[in-house]
């Protein structure tokens, strides 16, 4: 169960809070011998190790448009709803990150703007594993569709069956995701990558994965191909004080901890009265849990941390920056103010990370590992590039004009200075 920590000094704080560490250098070889033969044998590579890794013989990649079609019908009516709702909360959050287009007058006669264009091809990565992630086809394929997105391409491994969940299939017609692929693992990114006869190459990739698909993801960007940003094993972090309920701070750490062995569970509370409570819990909620193996799992390396002055609490939060951080404490709000790195918050006693999950509209896809730091979570901005332009007349590059040359001059681009005088003489020769 939970390792405790009393009172830990400041110069404790790093290796407490250190993320597990992989062999990054073994992982890399296979995920670069995979990546080569995809590049060299293309469709062919890619059904071999899926052959190998998935344990099933695909004669054909992408799934037709007729088993897409059946798959509504494998759904129950309640859960079509359900994902409609969660469908029209997540667009209504998205749809007020549009920005429109201002056109700016920066000084007389010049103009500039800029303008949000929406990446043509895009590639979605849902894992298979344990549990069909049909709602991160919802956090990506909605925001891509609203961007803008001409081809929003997904690929998700098969089961033993070479079949893939009716959930995926059903979300992913429901957003206007344009093709769907039976492949995982690395070798879907390396074809979302590279391209092959049947997957078009995409120019941006998303979606979270096992260390090899998050290796595969790092190592397409240095060839050019953009991602959505680093992630490894999903985490969260509640900080409770008196005011939090350990029923629901327990319901919140198994919620994280069933995502696999790997999962990071960190809590912060006030006191060993509070942590002890949590653990009773964790206890109670553990018996019923159809997942409680990988659950005990990742407790069985989670940490309970007590601080208990609250500024403390708040700067090794800070200081960990974890992908959602749930505040069941007194003074929530003001709390969250003070939180500088994170990738989602979740205020108060009755916000579950389940709900951000799900279903509230916020996007789930968030930074992981401490890059809440510098990384946001996935937004509409994640699936455009901003191009600015702008727009003179000639009172406005007359303007202007002395403040470039004396700028160029000063930095011996002379050419560049060039630029701005001919057209000045030219204005000039007119009047």
């Amino acid at each position: 169960m939970m390792k405790v920590i009393k009172e830990p000094v400041r110069k404790e704080w790093p290796v407490l809070l250190e993320r597990p560490v992989i062999d990054a250098s073994h992982l890399q070889q296979k995920v670069k011998a995979i990546m080569e033969q995809v590049a060299l044998k293309g469709d062919e590579a890619i059904k071999s190790y899926t052959l190998e890794f998935d344990k099933v013989a695909i004669s054909q990649t992408k799934v037709s448009a007729k088993r897409i079609a059946a798959a509504e019908k494998e759904l129950t009516a309640s859960l079509k709803t359900a994902i409609q709702l969660a469908k029209v909360n997540i667009e209504v959050f998205h749809e007020n990150q549009i920005q429109k287009v201002e056109r700016i007058e920066t000084m007389p006669g010049v103009w500039c703007w800029r303008k949000s264009i929406g990446i043509e091809k895009v590639g979605i990565y849902i894992p298979g594993g344990t549990a069909p992630l049909f709602s991160t086809v919802l956090m990506l394929g909605i925001p891509a569709k609203m961007a803008g997105c001409k081809e929003i391409i997904l690929c998700t491994p098969p089961n033993e069956q070479g079949e893939i969940h009716p959930a995926i299939l059903y979300a992913a017609s429901l957003v206007g995701v344009t093709a769907i692929y039976s492949i995982g693992g690395v070798q879907a990114i390396a074809a979302m990558a590279l391209g092959t006869a049947s997957v078009p190459k995409v120019n941006k990739i998303f979606g979270p994965g096992n260390q090899y698909v998050t290796a595969a993801k790092q190592m397409v960007q240095q060839m050019g191909v953009a991602i959505d940003m680093p992630a490894g094993p999903s985490e969260v972090c509640v900080l409770a004080d008196e005011n939090a309920v350990p029923s629901f701070v327990a319901a919140d750490l198994l919620s994280q901890a069933e995502h696999g062995a790997d999962s990071q569970v960190l809590l912060v509370a006030n006191s060993l009265a509070m942590v002890t409570e949590i653990q009773k819990e964790l206890d109670t909620q553990l018996i019923g849990l159809p997942r409680k193996d990988l659950a005990i799992q990742a407790l069985n390396h989670s940490k309970a941390i007590i601080l208990s002055k609250q500024e403390d609490a708040i700067a090794l939060i800070n200081e960990y920056a974890p992908e959602h951080l749930i505040l069941a404490v007194d003074n929530a709000t003001q709390v969250a103010e003070k939180i500088v790195n994170a990738g989602s918050v979740f205020i108060g006693n009755y916000s579950p990370e389940s709900v951000g999950d799900y279903a509230s509209g916020t996007n789930h896809t968030l930074p992981t590992n401490g890059f809440a730091k510098a990384y946001s979570g996935v937004s509409m901005d994640s699936f455009v590039k901003k191009i600015t332009f702008q727009q003179l007349t000639e009172r406005g590059l007359m303007n202007i004009a002395p403040t470039v040359i004396e700028m160029a001059d000063a930095e011996g681009l002379q050419a560049h200075s060039n630029a701005v005088s001919v057209r000045l003489n030219w204005i000039k020769s007119k009047i």
